[in-house]
């Protein structure tokens, strides 16, 4: 699976509570070292549940800068606290072509998820998600012996081609299967 087009939305942050009452959003990064969302003009709100699940427009960001937790962002049309408030729980998304470029070695999630998991030469399972713990940033791998929560180091993950689609594996040995969520 190759990386989305550039043309596509991947998400950046979710949009936790209001701040103040002029309408700004608190946007929490999926990734917390990213700065993405300070320097972009226009992003889509994506609702993800709720009675609005499915929708999703372009809006053009007002302003945005950096908070102590979070990132405080005010999107054009959201002018007051219940406003804010509406938007609470959506994805923030970019393109994937406003994305910086890469350091060699370096790849972004959005570009692994639903890649090949490799191992002994075969493919066993697809890459499900990526997530970061405060010790270490795993993947969830769909095999046909259960899920599992892979940490991406060198004991664990050989190469991640992010062009190929692949995440050649050394070993699953020791670690738990997932249990299926809800």
């Amino acid at each position: 699976m190759p990386r989305p087009a550039d043309d596509e939305w991947v998400p950046l942050a979710i949009v936790g509570r209001p701040h103040g009452v002029r309408g700004e959003l608190r946007a929490h990064p999926f990734n917390r070292d990213s700065d993405l969302l300070l320097e972009l003009e226009e992003i889509l709100v994506r609702f993800v549940d709720g009675d609005r699940k499915g929708e999703e427009h372009e809006v053009s960001i007002d302003s945005a800068r950096a908070g102590n937790d979070a990132i405080l962002i005010k999107l054009h049309g959201v002018d007051d606290r219940d406003a804010a408030d509406g938007v609470r729980g959506a994805h923030l998304c970019a393109k994937r072509g406003d994305f910086p470029p890469l350091e060699a070695g370096e790849f972004y999630a959005s570009d692994i998820v639903g890649a090949d998991a490799v191992l002994d030469g075969a493919v066993v399972g697809k890459v499900e998600s990526f997530s970061s713990y405060p010790s270490v940033d795993i993947l969830l791998v769909a095999t046909d012996r259960g899920r599992f929560e892979i940490p991406l180091v060198d004991a664990y993950v050989d190469t991640v081609d992010s062009d190929a689609g692949r995440v050649v594996l050394r070993t699953l040995e020791g670690l738990e299967h997932v249990p299926l969520r809800g």
